[in-house]
């Protein structure tokens, strides 16, 4: 039976560094899922918060002149503030500082030293201060941390310890009999394989001598507790352990997203402390990959940390939600760049869903004036050509990969969606329809489609792009603050209603110029600021070799792979296709009947693999490009002189 409840939770971020990419992402996709699970008709419970004890927490204050408490009030800050910054709707905000976190804390700990699994003795060992635990030989290389790649220092005292190893072969038949227990599963082998060495006791201690900064072990006033035997209990203490409603109603079904560089807490450490303390263990471990820059992870030492603000101020909080989401393929690295985010920005989110956005909804104000027409049911099922079908499908391969957290697979099943819309209107061409009026009834079909399509695609980008699909909510003539963005029969092509009057389009997101694009854009405004010189004279026997004609616009369409080329199809008495370097003046909706002038017996010319047989003439003005045409209408074919 599905669960109507859904808990999912981010790692508490340690609050030795600001907020930057990964706990962005992290935390994105916990909102992504929540949303995405509310569209299903669930409960859910998204649960974040901040890491604040430890070695790490007291040097970085040191470093910053202040206390321990004030140092980390300022950090959580941060990141508490960016979340809604990045529209993230969490319903929980944990920080270890707390006294609700504490007071479980020091319960479970003194139940688990009660059941007599927590023990005290001296150690030896091989401390990595940055990590904040002790290392095993065989768990350095080269002798060095593998995390800070730093030679741990060796220190001998008195500690107390947790008898994680006898949890150890009840940890391998649970994830060996709950296979997705940790996912993807590289990380189940990877827990797997280091659980074939014999599993060490956990200190879960540090004498106050050396650290005062921590919870105070219940059972000894000279110890405080270890900081991940302190941070991992958080999941269990925002949702009210041992008995509140929130724990019962949703730790059942925690799920919860870390890093891999945190799989060994959560992988091991924590089900193990799970088991002692007699709570159940969570459903699922989901572990992503790092995000790398300039091929390496990124790292204050190297100063290649991207901060999320100054990317979402410079290019728009949806394409950045979108590009995060749709660049990692969850459980492997990514790699982040500029140039890619741009490169998302002006394919995936200007040129296709944009266009299709504009386009649709520029043909519904030009043809219906602004309305969603009213159909012919017969027609209109006729004119469907597959794209409900293809609704219908792609809506089931989004919620597969949305189940298996392959947000990347289910974002191209939405785009395979927008490009097949995107060909209904080439095939369909509404233009020519709109010429003829018995075509009136298949015209108003295909509209109709066409803005019942955007109206699936809108709830199927909700998750990742909330105020993009609230936009076009907008537009389609639903309020999407009365709208209930859910899964429930989405494919079907019924949910607007007739007559509904719809604002005119916005661009979505405007294509992002890079530095070349820019000094093109430059060059062409420098070269404009002065009138081009007359060229050299000609005379009238040359003149009347140019043979100029008035031309109709039957078709016009983007050309694949070139953002200012159009192709058009033209009326010059006869068909022919012409390559105008108009795109970025002219959608090409608007161009459909349009009369224009073509230089008609131009040598035809390959562009792009495409045979262009003449050239459009327009006026060029600055930054304006406007085309030539005849003040009324004229046959196609009508001589020019």
């Amino acid at each position: 039976m599905t669960s109507k409840y859904f808990y999912i939770t981010t790692p508490i971020y340690y609050v030795n560094a600001r907020p930057h990419l990964g706990h962005a992402y992290t935390t994105l996709v916990a909102d992504v899922l929540c949303r995405y699970h509310r569209m299903k008709q669930k409960e859910t419970f998204l649960l974040t918060g901040t890491d604040e004890h430890g070695d790490k927490v007291v040097r970085a204050a040191k470093a910053e002149k202040e206390t321990p408490r004030a140092y980390v009030d300022k950090i959580s800050a941060l990141f508490r503030d960016l979340w809604p910054k990045l529209n993230v709707e969490y319903n929980d905000f944990i920080r270890t500082t707390e006294p609700r976190h504490i007071a479980v804390v020091e319960q479970v700990l003194q139940r688990i030293y009660d059941a007599g699994d927590i023990y005290f003795s001296e150690y030896e060992g091989l401390y990595c201060f940055g990590c904040e635990r002790f290392y095993s030989e065989h768990e350095l290389i080269d002798g060095k941390c593998p995390d800070h790649e730093t030679v741990p220092e060796p220190i001998k005292e008195s500690n107390y310890f947790f008898k994680m190893s006898r949890y150890q072969n009840w940890l391998i038949d649970h994830i060996q009999s709950h296979p997705d227990f940790i996912r993807p599963q590289r990380y189940r082998n990877e827990v797997l394989a280091f659980l074939k060495e014999p599993l060490e006791d956990l200190c879960i201690s540090r004498p106050k001598t050396r650290l005062q900064w921590g919870i105070t072990l219940p059972f000894d006033n000279n110890f405080v507790t270890y900081v991940w035997f302190d941070a991992l209990l958080n999941y269990v203490s925002a949702v009210g352990y041992p008995a509140g409603e929130r724990f019962l109603k949703f730790w059942p079904h925690a799920q919860h997203i870390v890093a891999k560089d945190i799989l060994k807490p959560h992988g091991i450490y924590w089900p193990t402390m799970l088991k002692a303390a007699g709570i159940p263990v969570y459903q699922h471990l989901n572990v992503h990959g790092y995000w790398n820059v300039d091929h390496s992870k990124m790292s204050k030492t190297l100063k290649n940390v991207i901060e999320p603000l100054a990317l979402i101020e410079k290019y728009g909080l949806d394409a950045f939600r979108y590009f995060l989401m749709r660049e990692m393929v969850f459980g492997l690295d990514a790699g982040f760049s500029e140039s890619a985010l741009v490169a998302r920005i002006n394919s995936d989110l200007a040129n296709d869903l944009g266009n299709l956005f504009s386009r649709t909804l520029a043909m519904a104000h030009k043809y219906f004036k602004g309305q969603v027409p009213q159909t012919d049911s017969e027609i209109r099922e006729e004119m469907e050509l597959s794209l409900e079908k293809k609704a219908r499908e792609t809506v089931s391969e989004y919620t597969d990969a949305m189940d298996a957290f392959a947000f990347h697979k289910a974002l191209m099943a939405v785009w395979d969606f927008i490009n097949q819309m995107n060909k209904y209107i080439d095939v369909t061409a509404p233009w020519m329809l709109a010429k003829d009026p018995a075509q009136r009834d298949t015209l108003a079909a295909v509209i109709s489609n066409l803005l019942e399509g955007l109206h699936v695609v809108s709830h199927l980008i909700y998750p990742v792009m909330p105020g993009c699909a609230r936009t076009m909510q907008r537009h389609l003539g639903i309020d999407p603050d009365a709208c209930s963005f859910d899964l429930h029969g989405l494919g079907a092509f019924d949910r607007l209603r007739d007559g509904v009057h719809l604002p005119k389009a916005v661009a979505l997101f405007p294509r992002v110029d890079t530095v070349e694009t820019q000094a093109e854009s430059a060059d062409k405004v420098h070269a404009a600021e002065a009138v081009s010189p007359v060229k050299p004279e000609i005379d009238m026997e040359t003149f009347r070799k140019l043979d100029l004609r008035v031309a109709t616009v039957l078709k016009a369409e983007p050309l694949p792979r070139a953002k200012k080329l159009l192709l058009l199809t033209l009326d010059v008495g006869e068909p022919r296709t012409v390559v105008a370097g108009i795109a970025q003046h002219y959608p090409p909706e608007e161009l459909a009947g349009k009369q224009v002038v073509v230089a008609a017996n131009l040598k035809p010319a390959k562009i792009m693999g495409v045979l262009s047989q003449g050239m459009i003439l327009a006026a060029v003005d600055g930054k304006d490009v406007v085309l030539l045409t005849v003040e009324k209408p004229v046959k196609p074919g009508t001589s020019v002189s």
